[in-house]
């Protein structure tokens, strides 16, 4: 199978974002048919931030986000998504978003929205001497040495150019070192509409992409067989500073603590110049199983 790669992949993925408004408060999505089992994390968070996106002043924009993954999406039936308006405030907009697969609640989230203001500004720096998106193996250059992996990664539409500093949790068990550090280069892999909404949800989409793996780095462990299977139990969101999806940003993960069969792990991405824009944290399932 030939996935959909560059803006044809970006292309359907802004089609998954673009939801079907059925009211004013009554929105409609559906999942790429690539055969997954179930709906990715990341698409329904997102889908789920358009959907609260559209209820709000466009002058306001998204400074985070809550939400709590209650069951596994199914991809062969559409979601329903409805919003509520919390409150609108002189400065800020608070919405929660529902989504519903068969009557049951699949995904809910708060998200809060500020107009633009002046104020404070500082952060931390981004990490030092890391080698650039251009000097970092691209997925393609790593499956080489795993064909085995190959037919898994073409099941789906590439609509995002995840660069590994560092192995990737999909290798094989005794492949993987262990590492504090779990840290990925990333861009939406085309050209995303001028939209600041459009660029939150991408990157609310693109953060459940590889944060977890950082619980199992520190153990040096993998995913699938031989080694761990995980599902997203929530996952928030803070967006700092302007920013484009569609251009390079450091994810810079690490895991502050794993036990019970869960693992937290959190998340700051930078632009190339070293602009911290987003922060992220999540907990997850992680249970070992059989080879």
């Amino acid at each position: 199978m030939t996935p959909l790669t560059g803006q044809a992949a970006v292309d359907q993925l802004l089609e998954v974002l673009d939801l079907k408004q059925l009211a004013g408060d009554r929105f409609q999505g559906i999942s790429p048919q690539v055969g997954a089992q179930r709906v990715f994390g990341g698409q329904v968070a997102g889908q789920a931030l358009v959907a609260a996106g559209r209820t709000v002043d466009p002058a306001r924009h998204v400074h985070s986000l809550h939400g709590y993954f209650v069951r596994p999406g199914d991809p062969t039936v559409p979601i329903d998504f409805t919003v509520e308006t919390i409150r609108d405030g002189r400065s800020f907009s608070v919405r929660r978003s529902t989504a519903q697969q068969h009557g049951k609640t699949i995904f809910f989230m708060s998200a809060s929205f500020q107009v633009t203001e002046q104020g404070l500004d500082h952060h931390t720096p981004a990490p030092a001497g890391v080698p650039g998106p251009e000097d970092t193996p691209t997925v393609r250059d790593l499956l080489a040495k795993y064909p085995d992996r190959e037919a898994a990664y073409n099941k789906g539409p590439q609509a995002i150019d995840v660069r590994y500093l560092g192995t990737p949790g999909w290798v094989p068990p005794g492949d993987r070192d262990a590492s504090e550090q779990q840290r990925v280069w990333m861009r939406i892999n085309g050209t995303l509409p001028d939209d600041p909404l459009i660029h939150a949800c991408a990157l609310t989409y693109a953060s459940d992409l590889s944060l977890l793996d950082a619980v199992l780095s520190v153990h040096g462990e993998v995913w699938g067989p031989g080694g761990v299977i995980g599902a997203s139990l929530d996952h928030a969101l803070w967006l700092h500073r302007p920013f484009r999806a569609d251009e390079w940003f450091l994810y810079d993960s690490a895991s502050p603590s794993a036990s019970g069969s869960r693992g937290l792990a959190s998340g700051r991405m930078f632009t190339r110049d070293g602009t911290h824009i987003a922060s992220a944290v999540q907990e997850g399932l992680l249970r070992r199983i059989g080879a």
